[in-house]
């Protein structure tokens, strides 16, 4: 019912305005991680421009300047990673400042191990809001999932973590993991949001956000390291897309641990009658029985 595959998150902090210099920097970076024999690589966002926009946004004469700075999906940039990935043989995942025409919108964009993009996506929610006249900072208009070589997939831009409805719309278009690229607060609230998004919607989730790296995988948090230009590694479990095949395995799979379960608490609620105590029905993730049961009078009644 899963496919595991090894994600690495990549916290790199780029440089405000230097696209060479975040160009290479990346390229290092991927190249390092990799070394890990990392099936999908995943850094930050805004990583080719620095992620500028507030300064633009504080002064709107450079403008011109931010349309110039940013990167079309068909860029020289854009198809240098292209190049890198067919070159490492891995999929490369990583944010940017995309220019569309005389638009710029805050990207996301999955290139696959033979060099193909296979999905992009537009930031859809911001925290310093939006107004018609900025053409530099335009909003994303689609939830949607694609297709990779590892199942479908799907993008959140830093802000959109803390909107359970955005990962939610998306899981629901078929995405069975998720990447955030993020240059935002790293409060434990933010590590909070990002564990809750998967645990919400039954699906990995991997962040590379400037400062720390996140990694859920089956509702845990599988791994976390603090800090700015850190690669960290963990397996992940993506699940099957589903199917009636796959509802009624899980299906038979529930219906065998119940078996089993149900006559074992029976059994442990009798002892403790008979010991005069009251169970405490408690249970772990699993639906396994844990608690201890409590030392008072039996009471006709189980909760």
């Amino acid at each position: 019912m899963y496919r595991t595959i090894k994600a690495a998150a990549i916290s790199l902090k780029p440089k405000g305005w230097d696209k060479d210099h975040n160009a290479d920097k990346l390229e290092r970076f991927f190249r390092k991680a990799a070394k890990t024999k990392a099936d999908l690589l995943l850094a930050t966002e805004g990583v080719l421009d620095g992620y500028v926009v507030s300064e633009v946004i504080a002064d709107p004469s450079r403008t011109a300047e931010m349309l110039e700075l940013a990167e079309p999906i068909d860029g020289p940039y854009v198809k240098r990673f292209q190049r890198l990935a067919r070159s490492l043989k891995t999929c490369l995942a990583f944010g940017f400042a995309e220019r569309i025409g005389r638009q710029v919108y805050n990207a996301a964009i999955f290139i696959d191990h033979r060099g193909r993009l296979c999905g992009k996506y537009h930031k859809t929610q911001f925290a310093e809001g939006t107004h018609p006249s900025w053409n530099f900072n335009r909003m994303g208009r689609h939830l949607r999932a694609f297709d990779t070589p590892f199942g479908r997939a799907g993008f959140l831009i830093c802000n959109d973590r803390w909107n359970a409805n955005i990962a939610r719309a998306i899981v629901l278009d078929g995405a069975q993991y998720l990447m955030i690229c993020s240059f935002g607060t790293r409060t434990k609230n933010q590590n909070v949001a990002v564990l809750a998004r998967g645990r919400e919607n039954g699906v990995p989730v991997v962040e590379a956000n400037v400062g720390v790296n996140m990694i859920v995988s089956k509702g845990e948090v599988v791994a976390y390291q603090w800090g700015v230009d850190r690669i960290t590694t963990a397996m992940i479990d993506i699940p099957a897309p589903p199917s009636q095949r796959i509802a009624r395995q899980a299906e038979s799979q529930y219906i065998a641990w119940q078996k089993r379960e149900m006559p074992r608490r029976y059994r442990q609620t009798n002892k403790s009658f008979k010991e005069g105590q009251a169970p405490r029905m408690q249970t772990d993730d699993t639906g396994r029985l844990v608690s201890r049961p409590a030392s008072r009078r039996a009471k006709n009644r189980t909760s």
